[in-house]
């Protein structure tokens, strides 16, 4: 089906650093002189998707396989304009994706302070404005990401950027990364609480592995208005119930988590939307990474209907969620 023909949809959960084609990737690497581990673009490619059954052992494993590449990439004004605004305009051309956040880390593109931290939040922004000049149908923003493996004083910068580009495209912060041992949750609160004062978004990576004590944390006091994966939540049927009269949206990426370990396998995910839809979990679907996961929104939709883990129905008010849920 004409691409142009499907219905539009919003993809809330779409990381710079697993969204840019590889084709692009390896362009900039070369102009920017980057030294890559192979001189075969195949190799290349291989090395930042995953196809066939690949799976991660766990969060960790990708962080370290994948996007440690493709953040040293992105690490410059130039390389992070181009990509932001090749996943915009290449999601809308192939996905009729009309609603569209993207998130990054920015201090994770800046090359451990080298480059300038509000150059490399404007390069994107205009990137992004670039994106929506050429498709004046798609409406954008942007998520800035905190990390798990910095302190706090170093998160709030990240949150201090945000807000001081709330009115230029920057829509929302988020907390990601693996699970870190010295990570504290409740040393972020104020963190949280000061984007909201600002009227950000925020979302929150967390319930995606071995984490329902701080996913119960997160409703609790974070109380965010979206929470990424959230999956692990349907362990506990109360923290469910509170997930649903709170009214948080959880950004469901279904091969995201497959690939990852997350859900063991098809089964296992078919249990967990059962659960969700159960307890009137409100959930949208998300890609994470089209290009780092080779998948892409529609094809998210069709694979759980095609496997009867959610009916068409379903589906659709998934979709409709994702626009109601959006920061932008």
């Amino acid at each position: 089906m004409p691409q142009r023909t499907r219905k539009p949809l919003a993809d809330l959960h779409n990381h710079l650093g697993a969204s840019v084609r590889p084709s692009i990737l390896w362009s900039i690497a070369h102009r920017q002189g980057i030294k890559l581990p192979t001189k075969s673009y195949w190799e290349f490619e291989e090395m930042i998707t995953m196809r066939g059954k690949e799976r991660n052992r766990n969060l960790g494993e990708m962080h370290e396989r994948f996007f440690r590449w493709t953040e040293l990439i992105q690490s410059s004004p130039e390389a992070i304009e181009e990509s932001v605004k090749a996943v915009i305009d290449g999601a809308y051309r192939r996905g009729n994706i009309v609603l569209h956040e993207l998130r990054f880390n920015p201090m994770k593109r800046n090359r451990g302070g080298e480059r300038d931290l509000d150059n490399i939040i404007m390069s994107a922004v205009w990137g992004m404005d670039k994106a929506l000049l050429e498709y004046p149908q798609v409406k954008a923003g942007l998520i800035l990401i905190m990390d798990r493996g910095f302190p706090p004083e170093q998160n709030m910068i990240i949150v201090d950027k945000a807000i001081k580009y709330a009115g230029r495209g920057i829509v929302g912060v988020d907390m990601a990364g693996p699970n870190h041992p010295k990570f504290s949750m409740r040393a972020h609160l104020p963190h949280f609480r000061k984007a909201k004062a600002a009227g950000l978004g925020v979302t929150v990576h967390t319930g995606e592995e071995r984490q329902l004590d701080e996913m119960r944390f997160v409703v609790d006091e974070v109380r965010p208005d979206r929470i990424g994966h959230g999956v692990q939540c349907i362990h506990d049927r109360a923290l469910m119930r509170r997930v649903a009269d709170a009214g948080i949206t959880l950004e469901i990426c279904p091969t995201s988590n497959l690939r990852n370990s997350v859900q063991k396998d098809v089964a296992a995910l078919k249990r967990t939307f059962k659960a969700l839809l159960a307890h009137d979990v409100p959930f949208a679907l998300c890609t994470d990474g089209p290009e780092m996961y080779q998948t892409h929104l529609h094809q998210e939709q069709e694979f759980l209907i095609e496997r009867g883990i959610l009916t068409p129905a379903q589906v659709e008010r998934a979709r409709k969620r994702a626009f109601e849920a959006s920061f932008v």
